[in-house]
């Protein structure tokens, strides 16, 4: 009797254990890029205003539309290969637990458009060469968005905001896209 006690206790701990690392597994929900605003680590999209997609943070995965579809990339479309991920505005999405924050998507273009700047968001890592100094510091890095390799050259956007960015200037201190060279 008290053997099979014994096996009965030793097999509840097994499938209690199993258990547990069953939902540890299935809570993880990836890693935030460097370019991730701070406080966030449990959110799994941001959607990006001024290029209009959204970033899974579970997959590391871009989401944008194109060619008539939504498209899941590791990288920004070539139109955007300069973006400036650490100083460009994240709309954190901590209510939306679907597959597709894309069907909202009319929604959050028009609550954020392209400009749109909230509250000041500081960076989990810092942008390479950068050493983070914050939005409008005027040393200047290479621009790009995570692994698209491409230097500003010119021809990328000015980040200079809409003007509603509540004081938090979102520029790098340089005009080297395609602005007409009026400062803010």
């Amino acid at each position: 009797m008290k053997a099979l006690r014994l096996i009965l206790f030793g097999l509840m701990l097994c499938t209690a254990g199993a258990a547990q690392a069953q939902i540890s597994v299935s809570v993880h929900m990836g890693v935030p890029p460097p370019w991730g605003p701070v406080g966030f680590n449990s959110v799994q999209y941001y959607y990006l205003p001024d290029v209009e997609a959204y970033y899974d943070v579970r997959s590391s995965m871009f989401i944008y539309f194109g060619g008539g579809r939504w498209i899941h990339s590791a990288h920004l479309p070539g139109q955007y290969r300069n973006y400036d991920l650490y100083h460009g505005y994240k709309v954190v999405m901590p209510d939306y637990h679907g597959n597709a924050p894309y069907t909202h998507f009319r929604e959050h273009q028009v609550k954020y458009g392209k400009g749109y700047h909230g509250n000041y968001q500081r960076t989990i890592g810092e942008r390479p060469g950068d050493g983070n100094p914050g939005p409008g510091h005027p040393r200047g890095s290479p621009r790009g968005n995570q692994g698209g390799g491409h230097e500003n050259q010119g021809g990328g956007r000015n980040q200079r905001g809409n003007g509603h960015d509540k004081g938090q200037n979102q520029g790098n201190g340089h005009d080297h896209g395609d602005g007409n060279g009026k400062k803010k």
